[in-house]
């Protein structure tokens, strides 16, 4: 296994991060126990999780599958979303709650990477990079990274942790894929500026980039669009994205792999990208994406995607995911 430096960290993991985001929920637990005991005989190290996925049962899982083997697993979770006043944010009050209990689940007496899922318009962070500094004095976790942060934000998380006198954020973790380049315009340079390292999620575009995709009609029923998934039928399922992706599959056919091969290598292609985020519901979802890591996409691959897909941008025009809505506009 090639390892990758996570960011400026001294840290390596593996450039496949193995996702447990279906583990406890579609995905059973003798099934992920599989996949999670195979992906370790192949050299992963890196596995990633939250408190929310499947009520915490995606940690339960996790934690009972790397009994015995822990410590050689990089495992990253996260806190922020949640329900009730105090039962969720970036509060000193609930990031102490939900840590407790995310160690509690993995059976574990420390997190290797501890992300705030997401950001919060107009909540202060120096509460919550406190917290993050004084659970890091105790040992309970070795680093913390920021999900989907704008640019500023992470440079903002940068500052304060100077400020705190805390170590700073070692990774970032926002979606990005070859049909939402939009990471590009400022959270992958802002990383790549602070050195943090860059571990993307929905490298397949939540499946679109599979190619099961063919038309926005008869969606096949033993896929997560066809399941009835709000988050595919709100993000990643788009006409456009569904056109590029039948063109990316054509394009794998000729160069003799699968287009998640492709889109996968694509990603891992980019310098700033330590890792990526492959989150399996099936153990033959897992089979599919190891070919990805000794895959060679040439400089006629980059400029055929940047036709399909402008650096920076998404496939749609005007696109903007609705959980994270843009800020900069503030009526009066």
């Amino acid at each position: 296994m090639d390892y990758r430096y996570l960011g400026q960290s001294a840290l390596k993991v593996s450039p496949l991060c193995l996702g447990a985001m279906m583990f406890g929920g579609e995905t059973d637990a003798e099934t992920a126990k599989r996949i999670i005991d195979k992906a370790a005989s192949q050299g992963i190290n890196f596995l990633d999780t939250a408190d929310v996925y499947n009520g915490g049962k995606s940690e339960e899982v996790v934690g009972t599958s790397v009994q015995g083997n822990r410590d050689a697993w990089v495992i990253a979770t996260k806190f922020g979303y949640g329900s009730g006043a105090n039962q969720q944010g970036q509060s000193r009050k609930w990031i102490m709650q939900t840590l407790e209990g995310s160690l509690k689940r993995l059976g574990t007496d420390y997190i290797d990477i501890l992300y705030f899922h997401r950001a919060l318009p107009g909540v202060t962070l120096e509460e919550g990079l406190r917290a993050i500094g004084d659970l890091i004095s105790q040992g309970k976790i070795r680093y913390y990274g920021v999900s989907n942060f704008h640019g500023w934000r992470i440079a903002e998380v940068v500052r304060l942790a100077d400020h705190l006198g805390i170590q700073r954020p070692t990774v970032s973790q926002p979606l990005y894929n070859l049909v939402d380049r939009s990471a590009e315009v400022e959270q992958l340079p802002a990383a790549g500026q602070y050195g943090l390292g860059v571990v993307p999620y929905s490298p397949l575009a939540r499946g679109v980039l599979t190619g099961k995709y063919a038309s926005l009609d008869n969606l096949p029923e033993d896929s997560r669009a066809g399941r009835g998934d709000a988050r595919i039928q709100q993000t990643e399922l788009r006409a456009e994205s569904l056109i590029i992706a039948q063109k990316v599959a054509e394009r794998a056919r000729g160069k003799g792999i699968s287009s998640i091969t492709f889109a996968l290598a694509w990603v891992l292609k980019n310098r700033l990208i330590s890792a990526a985020i492959a989150g399996p519901r099936t153990e033959a979802h897992w089979d599919s994406y190891m070919d990805a890591l000794n895959a060679t996409l040439t400089a006629e691959d980059e400029a055929f995607i940047n036709d399909l897909v402008h650096p920076g941008h998404a496939s749609t025009p005007g696109y903007t995911d609705p959980a994270y809505p843009v800020e900069g506009r503030v009526v009066a």
